[in-house]
């Protein structure tokens, strides 16, 4: 086959551009630290990172679930804590004055204390979280009890009420409710209320069709406490009777606790895991896609001493022609 300048013009050409582009992928390499820049690159790789991406960025968003899920966990077990010294305080003055001697002046005090107790228990049972009711199950937007102590709202007391939890994902297929119900903590059992002197019944929540206007059961301890005190003279002996109720609804508190306690421990395991992960899949990840500085340099000088050198070839063996001697 007969050889003419024009084809070895032509494949010289081509090594160049040969030579050219692999200097050219190694400057792309150096300046963003990336073993490839585009799918064509490398499109396994590039398949790989984007599967790796959207797992970690699944990790974020469950971390950050995790987290706003013991946040509220905390707010809620914080004012059960508070509802627990109440019932502890309440209990401790009615041990008081069913056991002492006392002055009308003491017993009035007394009730004013028990009513600004029962004040402060209103408060915090409409405690909120974000700017949502921690206690009022789903319906987040609403308080948990009115100005009055009554229920605001309805729950559905049957064995099918997951519908009344709020859940958050922390992984794929693992979920935790994160809110506990208000008549976990308050109460609203009607077969309680019948022992209570002085208080309307009428009030009570039944089990069987849910309703609202329903002074809690805890409440109705305290109004029977601040109802016995008010007596006069003071009815010590239901004085006396509030102290196993309380004793009662303290027991309920700590039990509250404990089963938020269970789900905070099982979140912070949770949250420690995804970490865990977290740093395993970013590794994955660099390895897959970041490169190696020093073999992308040392290709890189060798591409361009390569490179050099094609060109200083190529110059002499382009023979002159008859338009470089008119010149």
């Amino acid at each position: 086959m007969r050889i003419t300048n024009s084809m070895m013009n032509s494949r010289m050409l081509q090594n160049l551009n040969r030579n050219l582009s692999r200097l050219d992928k190694h400057q792309q390499q150096m300046s963003t630290g990336k073993l490839f820049n585009k799918p064509s690159d490398n499109p396994i790789g590039v398949s790989k990172s984007l599967g790796l991406k959207t797992t970690l960025s699944e990790l974020k968003q469950y971390k950050s679930n995790a987290e706003t899920a013991i946040s509220w966990l905390e707010i809620t077990e914080s004012a059960i804590a508070d509802v627990g010294d109440i019932i502890q305080n309440a209990k401790e003055l009615a041990t008081r004055m069913a056991n002492g001697t006392f002055s009308d002046a003491d017993a009035k005090s007394a009730k004013q204390e028990v009513d600004q107790m029962k004040e402060q228990l209103i408060k915090l049972a409409n405690t909120t979280y974000g700017g949502k009711y921690v206690f009022s199950g789903f319906q987040t937007n609403k308080p948990l009890l009115d100005a009055d102590g009554n229920y605001n709202i309805s729950y559905d007391h049957s064995l099918n009420a997951d519908k009344e939890k709020m859940f958050i994902e922390v992984g794929i297929g693992d979920t935790i409710s994160v809110n506990t119900y208000g008549y976990d903590v308050f109460g609203n059992k009607p077969s309680d209320l019948d022992a209570l002197p002085n208080v309307n019944k009428s009030n009570a929540v039944d089990l069987a069709d849910p309703t609202t206007n329903a002074e809690t059961e805890l409440l109705a301890v305290f109004s029977a406490l601040s109802n016995a005190l008010n007596s006069e003279p003071v009815n010590q002996e239901e004085v006396g009777k509030s102290i196993d109720r309380l004793e009662k609804q303290l027991d309920n508190v700590l039990l509250a606790r404990g089963e938020i306690g269970a789900k905070v421990n099982r979140l912070e395991l949770t949250v420690n895991r995804i970490e865990k992960d977290t740093i395993n899949f970013t590794g994955l990840l660099s390895k897959n896609e970041d490169a190696d500085m020093a073999e992308v340099i040392m290709n890189y000088q060798m591409d361009e001493s390569v490179y050099q050198a094609s060109l200083s070839i190529g110059a002499r063996a382009i023979q002159p022609t008859l338009i470089d001697f008119i010149k």
